[in-house]
């Protein structure tokens, strides 16, 4: 069976159109009430486990986890409906008694999966919304995680698989045999099912990564990062935005960008043009120079073009990546490349990444500062936004650091990356700067030039006093989703009626979908009960206006818009609250380290979550106004009048007619 579990988990389903021929498979009602009676069970036992003193450390938390993850993948199912062929029913009882048995097995304290061999379903509570998600892993022979040694770790990225919850998913990997040449832990993520790992399915990815290393000791230095098809795609985006994290990466087919893979002709707005530039990977083809990439395509398969194009795009940067091609190939693995795809990565897992401060040349780019690191370089802020940033940084000869820079406002260099810095030509210093008393040393470009900041200047910048856009904290409206936040509605009395039922009915559908596709409850809290906590650990999202939220009239002065009971005034143009809306992320002036968002969830919708997890891009920017009009079915039309991005400052763009 060498590299059949491999191959077989590699080769799942198209990133494409959803499967539409699939049998549906509704059970009948004895055996619906069979699981309901189950689940409940279930739950109660695991409520009981939550909330015994004995299972309160992080080890018996996250034991804990992988129990409830059982309980929350056939509720899922439940709740959806999601029966969509035959067998999914029994999987879900199967996925009940195994739930059963760990239970008994953690309150007898002794816990069989921890360090079971082979394949086995784990579980951890996400920081987003409190959920507890699935992942599966795989452990070789000899693993100890009271062993001194430290395991290589290959991340997984699976395909898209329209027919796949968590109850599949469990059903894929749960006590599955270990591949014959596994010598590594390996790490199935799951990512909230079908999302391309945007958004909290890329959270999902990291928060993964961070649970199993809290279970074993992990050579950071060697984590493989890999997938094929939708998993091909995640791994483009997550290998060339976060290119210092891995060992090498693997992507398998997958779309690099929207225009070209959605054979669109005709330019989107431009806030979303531009925000286009936060997830096409072909954007970022420069960051493979920082890290190893073995790409793979069917000779035959249509996606191996993303592949190609990436690879000219390096290739005209001076970057290499290496491509297979399966001969007669065509939207799955040839037998021989796959050998040669995981010799690579094996190879390059061996040999890990540059350790800290070993890598003596970084050559980085990026759109966005949710993506602006690269080993001992931070792009901290930009000059414009999802203009390429772009950063040149060589440790020459005399143990300086040469950089260039494009599009940068202030960035950060490890102290001990050299004795000066010498930017754009200008030679500053770098290891004694800031009195070396702090790890990093901030650089700023001035009138004058570049500057080196002082320690007191240093420390105040961390503040962020200019309010300027940082990284978590750039925007879109739809970033707020991806770490933890909190919907708050009022509890006042609303000036305008239809604009109170719009926004009641934006938050259903927020509600709905998250729920859906993102496999999780919306936290929701009233205005009354948002406390201290609240305002310092979530971005908040207010729903209402100023008279039914008193959060959002609290912050309101500090809010680029004028809003009364009649109207909102935006960019210097007044809309009728009795029609329109304004949907909004800012920096929360309770706390400037988190957003408010006003009047939105995800800014994309089911349609998009259905279709090609391509179009799951941000529809509203960092500001738009909406016009709504209520349809007989109770639910909203709404049209875009006016958008924008706020430019680096948190500023509005010019006033102008909409």
């Amino acid at each position: 069976m060498k590299h059949s579990l491999i191959l077989s988990s590699l080769i799942l389903f198209s990133i494409g159109l959803p499967n539409t021929n699939v049998i549906a498979e509704q059970p009948d009602a004895n055996t619906l009430a069979d699981l309901q009676s189950g689940l409940e069970s279930l739950q109660q036992k695991v409520t009981e486990l939550q909330s015994n003193p004995d299972l309160q450390n992080r080890d018996r938390r996250q034991e804990v986890a992988d129990v409830a993850v059982f309980a929350k993948a056939v509720e899922w199912m439940l709740r959806h409906n999601e029966f969509p062929k035959k067998g999914y029913a029994k999987s879900a009882a199967r996925v009940i008694e195994l739930g059963q048995q760990r239970v008994a097995e953690l309150t007898a304290g002794k816990p069989t999966w921890t360090l079971r061999q082979g394949v086995s379903i784990r579980g951890y509570t996400s920081t987003v919304d409190g959920s507890v998600q699935p992942y599966a892993l795989s452990l070789p022979a000899g693993v100890d995680s009271e062993s001194g040694d430290r395991w290589p770790l290959y991340v997984k990225l699976h395909g898209r698989a329209n027919d796949m919850n968590e109850v599949d998913f469990i059903h894929r990997h749960e006590g599955k045999p270990l591949a014959e040449d596994q010598t590594w832990i390996q790490l199935d993520v799951y990512g909230r099912g079908n999302n391309a790992y945007r958004w909290a399915g890329e959270t999902d990815v990291f928060e993964a990564i961070i649970d199993v290393r809290r279970r074993f000791r992990i050579d950071d230095n060697r984590v493989t990062l890999h997938g094929f098809s939708m998993g091909g795609a995640g791994s483009w985006h997550l290998g060339l935005h976060h290119p210092a994290t891995w060992s090498s990466v693997g992507p398998g087919a997958g779309f690099v960008d929207f225009y070209k893979y959605q054979k669109q002709t005709e330019q989107r707005p431009p806030w979303q043009h531009a925000n286009l530039g936060i997830y096409d990977a072909i954007d970022y083809s420069l960051n493979a120079f920082n890290v190893p990439v073995c790409t793979y395509g069917g000779e035959n398969d249509p996606q191996a073009e993303a592949g190609r194009s990436v690879v000219a795009a390096a290739k005209e940067r001076n970057v290499g990546i290496k491509s297979l091609i399966g001969a007669g190939m065509g939207h799955k693995f040839h037998p021989d490349s796959l050998k040669e795809f995981m010799a690579f990565h094996k190879e390059k897992s061996a040999a890990g990444r540059p350790r800290i401060l070993g890598r003596p040349h970084i050559r980085f780019t990026t759109k966005t500062l949710k993506y602006n690191d690269c080993d001992w370089l931070t792009i901290e802020e930009m000059e414009l936004v999802y203009e390429p940033a772009t950063v040149d940084a060589k440790v020459n000869d005399r143990g300086n650091v040469d950089i260039t820079t494009s599009n940068i406002a202030v960035l950060s260099l490890s102290r001990d990356a050299g004795t000066f810095a010498i930017i754009d030509g200008e030679s500053l210093p770098c290891y004694d700067a800031a009195e070396s008393l702090l790890p990093n040393v901030i650089y700023e470009k001035t009138s004058r030039g570049w500057v080196v900041q002082t320690y007191d200047e240093s420390r105040a910048f961390e503040d962020n006093p200019s309010k300027h856009k940082r990284h978590n904290l750039q925007g879109p409206i739809d970033d707020a989703f991806m770490g933890r936040f909190t919907c708050v509605t009022g509890t006042g009395n609303a000036s305008n009626g239809n604009h109170q039922a719009w926004s009641a009915w934006t938050l259903k559908r927020f509600d709905s979908e998250f729920d859906k596709w993102m496999r999780a409850k919306v936290p929701v809290v009233r205005d009354a009960d948002v406390d201290d906590e609240m305002i310092e650990g979530s971005h908040l999202i207010l729903f209402g206006d100023p008279s039914s939220n008193s959060v959002l009239k609290k912050v309101l002065p500090e809010l680029p818009i004028e809003w009364t009971d009649e109207t909102i005034t935006v960019n210097g143009q007044s809309y009728s609250t009795a029609d329109h809306a304004v949907s909004l992320i800012f920096p929360n002036p309770l706390n400037p380290s988190k957003y408010i968002v006003i009047n939105s969830g995800h800014t994309f919708h089911e349609a998009d979550f259905k279709n090609s997890n391509s179009w799951l891009f941000p529809r509203l920017g960092d500001i738009a106004v909406q016009k709504f009009t209520k349809q007989d079915d109770g639910s909203f039309d709404e049209q875009t009048v006016w958008a924008a991005n706020f430019n680096s400052g948190w500023r509005l763009p010019n006033p102008t007619e909409p």
